[in-house]
């Protein structure tokens, strides 16, 4: 049994700190995440505290994985495991049996496994951490109590630290198909065997305190002794080539879609992504003015794609100085899959993303020798 459970114990607790070293990566990914399910749940005033209550759960995943290897402080922490993998089973099994939330997300946007994986696997875990609380008096700490202490403050530490990089910076590792060496046009694009997604419609009716499931073809339209309940959305069969990126439009003042003559257009082009701006990160506009001003001057596009109608944009970028850029609107969502921080900077050639930077790093120089670009 020794042997059992200290196989338990490595395959629970490596696991816990992967999917939260995985989801560390890319913090504001949960916080996204975390906002579509409050939605789907109907829990919406709950997205206020979306961001704490990730970092939160990445950390708390880690430390967790940790204690499980180390058996510090088993008696808590296998309860807390428990209740955790409960937790899981139930937002994976809402994702896979609503059809309301596409992805639960467990393994952040690098590894995407499908809803029905997802559930079975945690229930899986749910199994497996049952097994060693019940048998958490057999377990021990692997270390003296100072040593297991000392390890798990540096798993709060490190847990701390990879998410606080991350949110100053940009993910270690960027899954998004918005990431270096990727064309944006050809994203955009479906592949050639693509295939729309088969859904049929479900509508719930009542009679008589039974409630019973219709098509679009056999529902009771004529009958007026059935109530209807509800209606959802069945997926019969998954798209297939789907486009990796669908919602990236870039629309001048006058709300002209100017997607493909900039996706396409040959030569640099540089990106400035802002949504919110009153949480917009402005430390560092001096060297965003500087950037923008040398790309004028070598007649390199600068383009501010700001998640705000015209007359806001233009207040805002005047007031920041810098009207040196040209305004297009993006979508929201489409900004933050395709720039974590608040703001960002992109640079493009022939429509191909050839870096990214987070406000804290924009460069601080730019020169152009001979049609080739570096900045610093």
């Amino acid at each position: 049994m020794k042997y059992f459970l200290w196989l338990l114990r490595i395959v629970v607790g490596v696991l816990f700190i992967f999917s939260g070293v995985v989801k560390a990566n890319d913090p504001m990914g949960l916080v996204y995440k975390m906002d579509e399910f409050f939605q789907a749940l109907n829990m919406t005033f709950m997205s206020h505290w979306s961001f704490i209550f990730s970092l939160g759960m990445i950390a708390f995943e880690i430390v967790c994985g940790v204690a499980v290897l180390i058996g510090y402080s088993f008696r808590l922490f296998s309860i807390l495991l428990v209740l955790l993998n409960l937790f899981f089973t139930f937002i994976t099994g809402y994702a896979l049996f609503t059809g309301k939330v596409k992805e639960c997300g467990c393994f952040g946007a690098c590894i995407k496994i499908s809803s029905d994986a997802t559930f079975y696997k945690d229930i899986a875990l749910t199994v497996l951490s049952l097994i060693l609380y019940f048998y958490r008096a057999r377990i021990s700490g692997l270390f003296n109590r100072h040593v297991n202490t000392a390890i798990i403050i540096l798993a709060v530490v490190f847990s701390a630290g990879i998410q606080w990089w991350d949110l100053e910076h940009l993910p270690f590792h960027d899954c998004m198909p918005y990431k270096a060496g990727y064309n944006l046009w050809e994203k955009m694009q479906a592949g050639p065997d693509y295939k729309p997604a088969v859904i049929t419609s479900i509508f719930i009716y009542e009679k008589n305190g039974e409630k019973k499931e219709f098509t679009a073809d056999n529902y009771p339209w004529q009958d007026s002794t059935w109530k209807f309940v509800d209606r959802k959305d069945k997926i019969v069969s998954e798209a297939t080539g789907e486009p990796e990126i669908h919602d990236f439009i870039l629309l001048d003042s006058n709300k002209t879609d100017q997607t493909q003559a900039i996706l396409t257009a040959k030569g640099y082009a540089m990106f400035w992504l802002v949504r919110q701006f009153d949480k917009a990160d402005m430390s560092n506009v001096d060297r965003l003015q500087k950037l923008a001003a040398k790309a004028k001057e070598l007649h390199i596009p600068f383009y501010a794609l700001c998640s705000a109608d015209y007359e806001s944009s233009m207040e805002f970028l005047k007031k920041q100085g810098l009207t040196d850029m040209t305004f297009m609107s993006l979508d929201y969502t489409a900004s933050k899959t395709a720039m974590r921080s608040n703001p960002g900077l992109m640079l493009l050639h022939d429509g191909v993303v050839m870096n990214k930077w987070s406000y804290r790093d924009y460069p601080s120089e730019m020169t152009l020798t001979n049609g080739l670009m570096d900045l610093k």
